[in-house]
């Protein structure tokens, strides 16, 4: 008996048997809910790769903006100023400026 179910199975008789509507309705719906697993793992998959190449990009910024302030840091200070302008013929004043203070009544 158990011989003969293994037979039928194989041979595919309960896709052509009278109720096989019901098996091939079983069959269309696991299909579709695989096909639907399949895809939400790529793109689960896809999101993962764009975050990683996203989170590379960010850390290549971040390097980018630090050498840049570091840079930008480095032309503001007084002694790089100084000899920018030199070329100009400007040199620093050896007087200090004075406060001016404005009473107001």
């Amino acid at each position: 008996m158990v011989k003969r179910r293994l037979l039928d199975l194989l041979k595919g008789k309960f896709l052509i048997s009278e109720d096989s509507f019901r098996n091939w309705r079983f069959i269309i719906f696991a299909s579709l809910l695989a096909g639907v697993m399949i895809t939400s793992a790529h793109r689960a998959d896809q999101k993962v790769h764009d975050l990683a190449r996203l989170s590379e990009e960010v850390l290549e910024l971040r390097s980018e903006f630090v050498d840049t302030r570091t840079r930008v840091q480095q032309a503001r200070l007084e002694s790089n100023v100084v000899s920018r302008v030199k070329e100009s013929g400007l040199k620093p004043s050896e007087v200090p400026p004075k406060v001016i203070k404005v009473a107001v009544e």
